[in-house]
């Protein structure tokens, strides 16, 4: 096929360069894009990076937006609607895409789906802060941009009031709206359900190896194989069809009430269904996107 795909990542990452590989293969095609290097023309509507006119391809895979979330991945995301607004293809959909970056906004929209996560209070007071942490014993505070539990910490009731201030307070210095849940006691792995133009591939667990409290693999978690119930499945399946990504991975839990969701990612894993689950995802996303654009 003659099809012109860029790929908008971060060039030299794994995965950016394996879903750039799988699309040359295809197409003979091949140009890997950094959002920092794009900038747009609003008066003749054209997207540029470098002398390449983005407007002028047939689709645009974006598999990273930016290494560190921040409200400027917006305004990144905000660009491609230029090239879309011409007829460009991109996966998955900006909208789509900016609706999961914000933390706050991804809940909202699962929470409003009825799915179920864990106890989730937001505030900005620092005294409700500290009502919620002697409410839920043991609370996690979640940037509402980052990746990888980056940023996030655990303040324990446990301790003194005074040094639970300080530690909402430091938290508050670069987090003005605090995000925060209950931390749950669990099993030592939680899930990524991956799931491409809405069906399900396959589940791989992410397992501790230390006493981290989370399984990321960016905090020694490793993947493994893993085969949920239908009923998990299924509740993955309802929470990622609320936002309608091209590729995307769920991540569950399994607690004694039975799984809950904690966020549906803006553009899932290639690793840890290579890894946990054996399958080549950025291949399986090259013949869909082919297929899609026709």
């Amino acid at each position: 096929m003659k099809k012109k795909i860029a790929v908008i990542g971060i060039p030299g990452k794994w995965s950016t360069e394996v879903l750039a590989d799988a699309l040359e293969e295809r197409t003979g095609f091949r140009l890997v894009l950094d959002m920092a290097d794009v900038h747009a023309d609003l008066e003749s509507n054209t997207l540029w990076a470098g002398d390449v006119n983005l407007c002028e391809l047939d689709g645009l895979a974006v598999k990273k937006i930016s290494q560190v979330y921040s409200p400027n991945t917006l305004d990144r995301i905000e660009l491609l609607r230029l090239a879309e607004g011409r007829g460009v293809r991109v996966f998955s959909r900006a909208e789509t895409i900016i609706r999961m970056i914000d933390r706050l906004s991804c809940t909202m929209t699962l929470r409003n789906g009825g799915i179920p996560m864990p106890k989730t209070r937001i505030c900005e007071d620092v005294k409700t802060a500290l009502a919620i942490v002697r409410d839920y014993g043991e609370a996690v505070f979640k940037p509402l941009y980052s990746t990888k539990a980056r940023g996030m910490c655990v303040i324990s009731a446990d301790d003194d009031e005074d040094v639970i201030i300080r530690e909402i307070e430091a938290f508050k210095t670069d987090n003005q709206v605090m995000y925060i849940q209950q931390k749950l006691d669990l099993p030592g792995r939680d899930y990524g359900m991956v799931f491409l133009g809405g069906q399900y591939l396959g589940t791989y667990a992410r397992v501790s190896q230390s006493d981290s409290w989370n399984t990321t693999i960016h905090n020694g978690g490793k993947y493994a194989l893993f085969e949920p119930p239908q009923s998990t499945i299924d509740l993955a399946a309802k929470a990622q069809a609320l936002f309608g990504m091209d590729f995307t991975t769920v991540d569950v839990a399994d607690t004694e009430d039975g799984p809950i969701v904690f966020e549906v990612s803006a553009f899932g894993g290639f690793k840890g269904a290579k890894d946990g689950i054996g399958i080549d995802a950025a291949s399986l996303y090259a013949d869909y996107i082919l297929s899609e654009i026709g």
